[in-house]
């Protein structure tokens, strides 16, 4: 089993945002940028609620500044902004060692902390928490767990009446950070799957028959609302809709064991317990933290974009939205936590203050 304290660099969460204030790195102006400046963000379906909320905020209170968004799937968010097809790529996972390589001006700049929840459409059962474990999950996705009531679910849920029936997995079909944050779970916690399959923005996914795939949460959420007995994972921005589709949420087994659903406390937990491992490029993963009450499936929302701009308008445009959208202040805040998203802790947001600082 990959030791998750080693091979890949992590971080932790911690509230002490009143560290930050300290600090006096920057002055938030309420001065609206340079005029008549156009900024473009695409990628993470999981980050665009969070995004839109922003930019629709920011636009109101910067009138010289328009900003456009798009869902598109982290892999695609990825690639636009290192083509320069646009200013901002939103993305739950951070770009691998090859790309950081070849494109050492793109910057990798954490802007929240969020989860992704396993959920399913299992009539009848869909108000009960199921538990579920890494390698169960990857049994189900490399087709090794075929019926609900198989004993690998049943031993873990003994007092659900589970039906004998078909599991339908459901993965998306595009880049997807959900996926990478998914598939590094169960590459951390089954060895198997870590050898024959491994994780990413995109897989080759074992075939099983009878999954689905689909684009984007949106597409993912409306296929296992129409098909019983599926299963799939989700960003936890879409909470709202995933309740009101009455879908089931499963309770996922931690590093330490517990079995846990993706609350602001269990998320916190798991990424505070990593802080430390933080690099000064804050490409990580907090994905299967030790210790107790740390839900495992957590990671950063990137801002992946250019230090390299176009233009001085340009640069200074993206350098102050950025830095407004991370402010720790109670207005923000409540931004994020009307998106289901964590705020960044006091030295993270140091990290990504001086990440953006070099966007010129």
């Amino acid at each position: 089993m990959t030791n998750p304290l080693n091979p890949v660099r992590r971080t932790g969460y911690t509230r002490a945002l009143t560290a930050t204030l300290a600090l006096g790195m920057i002055t938030l102006a309420a001065a609206p940028a340079r005029a008549d400046v156009d900024l473009t963000e695409t990628g993470s379906t999981l980050l665009n609620p969070l995004f839109r909320i922003w930019t629709a905020e920011y636009m109101r209170t910067h009138p010289g500044v328009h900003i456009t968004t798009g869902a598109t799937g982290s892999g695609e968010g990825i690639k636009q902004a290192i083509s320069g097809v646009v200013h901002i790529g939103a993305s739950d996972a951070y770009m691998s060692d090859a790309q950081a390589r070849r494109y050492p001006q793109i910057i990798n700049v954490p802007m929240a902390i969020s989860a992704v929840t396993v959920n399913y459409n299992l009539p009848g059962f869909n108000t009960a928490s199921l538990k579920l474990s890494g390698p169960v999950l990857a049994g189900i996705y490399a087709g090794k767990i075929r019926e609900w009531d198989d004993k690998a679910i049943a031993s873990l849920n003994p007092d659900v009446p589970l039906p004998h029936q078909d599991i339908i997995p459901v993965y998306r079909e595009d880049g997807s950070g959900d996926t990478f944050i998914f598939t590094q779970y169960l590459t951390f916690t089954t060895p198997w799957w870590e050898n024959d399959v491994g994780f990413g923005t995109e897989i080759t996914w074992p075939p099983v028959p009878g999954s689905a795939s689909a684009k984007e949460n949106s597409g993912v959420l409306q296929k296992i609302k129409e098909t019983p007995y599926s299963l799939t994972y989700i960003g936890v921005s879409f909470h709202t809709e995933i309740t009101n589709a009455q879908l089931g949420t499963a309770l996922v087994k931690s590093y330490s064991g517990e079995f846990l659903l993706p609350k602001p406390e269990s998320v916190q937990a798991a990424a505070a317990s990593l802080t430390p491992r933080t690099p000064l490029d804050e490409r990580i993963t907090l994905v299967n933290a030790p210790g107790a009450g740390c839900y495992p499936l957590i990671n950063y929302e990137y801002a992946i974009v250019s230090a390299k701009q176009p233009n001085p308008e340009t640069a200074q445009a993206l350098r102050k939205f950025l830095l407004w959208a991370i402010a720790p202040d109670e207005t923000n805040e409540k931004y994020l936590e009307d998106a289901h998203f964590i705020p960044l802790p006091a030295h993270i947001w140091v990290l990504s203050h001086d990440q953006i600082k070099t966007i010129r």
